[in-house]
């Protein structure tokens, strides 16, 4: 969104020509490729950087730029199995259980890219010069493992789904199945939270047990479990949120878009496409007070602005025609 799109076969020397010249008022170049494939088109940062001394090269791999993986290809549940999150997140039918792709392409992808990118730019503005930048996505899930890592480190074993505290290893962070179906997720790790959770189910008794574990934690999450079961899921909530309880309802996804928190907080937003008029998309996570983020354009369609953005160059009607005869350009 709020971008445009030119396509460019940088395999041809013309193609070339007009990155180049795309390099010379830009701030950062972000790119996705194999590793050594920037550098047998000719735009690697070694080249990149003498057009443009300031520039911010980022270049987003599964396994980085060097090392023994470095030419494996791969997708999110590759780059999850090596950095150990898979085999700490869940088993399903005797095998890891399959997550969204959220943990390698965003958290420990594009997020990690992107604070690079930023902290790049201020890097920039104090010393006046550019540099590059290698982000892998194994790198940055491992990174998002550090509470795990640090427990492991200290002799606490190899994390198992449903054995560690934050996997459900807890009664006091658990999720229970509800009477109509669905689900509660509770998170009372405070000793308060813990505690007004008890005494508002009649449970003082269990308040002891917070933070049992292994066989003992079965017992409590099946007590706890039977409670649960007397009520509906949105019964509950409205019962046990206004009392200081780290608690939730589990929503499905039809759910989640009419939920009046998201609403409220603008996570759903209509905007005009030009093909399909107002659209519903996923709102701007991050709430600025000086500068707020604004929707201007949908997702352009690949090549869409080829032509201006060649025209904003200087390029003329016959060198653009030239450009696609020669198949620089589509």
């Amino acid at each position: 969104r709020n971008k445009r799109s030119i396509i460019l076969n940088l395999k041809t020397n013309e193609a070339c020509q007009v990155f180049y010249k795309l390099v010379e008022t830009s701030d950062v170049v972000l790119e996705g490729f194999s590793p050594g494939v920037v550098k047998r088109l000719k735009v690697d940062y070694e080249t990149v950087r003498k057009i443009n001394p300031k520039i911010v090269y980022c270049s987003l791999s599964g396994y980085g730029q060097d090392g023994p993986y470095r030419d494996l290809p791969g997708h999110d549940i590759n780059y999850i199995a090596v950095a150990g999150a898979l085999s700490a997140m869940g088993i399903r039918n005797g095998r890891s259980a399959v997550p969204l792709n959220l943990l390698g392409d965003y958290a420990g992808g594009g997020l990690q890219a992107a604070f690079g990118i930023a902290v790049a730019l201020l890097a920039r503005e104090r010393t006046g010069e550019g540099q590059f930048i290698d982000v892998a996505m194994v790198d940055g899930v491992i990174s998002l493992l550090a509470w795990e890592a640090s427990v492991f480190f200290a002799g606490g074993g190899v994390p198992k789904w449903g054995d560690t505290p934050l996997t459900g290893g807890m009664p006091c962070y658990y999720v229970y199945e509800t009477k109509d179906g669905g689900h509660i997720a509770i998170g009372c790790t405070e000793v308060k939270s813990w505690q007004n959770l008890c005494r508002a189910l009649g449970r003082e008794d269990l308040i002891p047990y917070q933070f049992a574990m292994g066989n003992e934690k079965e017992g409590i999450a099946s007590q706890l479990g039977q409670i649960f079961s007397t009520k509906t899921r949105d019964e509950w909530f409205q019962l046990l949120g206004p009392k200081d309880i780290s608690i939730a309802p589990v929503l499905n996804f039809d759910e989640v878009f009419t939920d009046p928190h998201v609403r409220h907080r603008r996570m759903v937003v209509e905007v005009d496409h030009p093909k399909l008029g107002k659209v519903k998309q996923v709102g701007i996570g991050v709430k600025f007070s000086e500068t707020p983020g604004e929707i201007r354009d949908t997702a352009p369609l690949p090549g869409q602005h080829t032509e201006e953005v060649l025209t904003d160059l200087g390029y003329s009607r016959d060198d653009i025609d030239r450009l696609r005869e020669t198949g620089a350009i589509a």
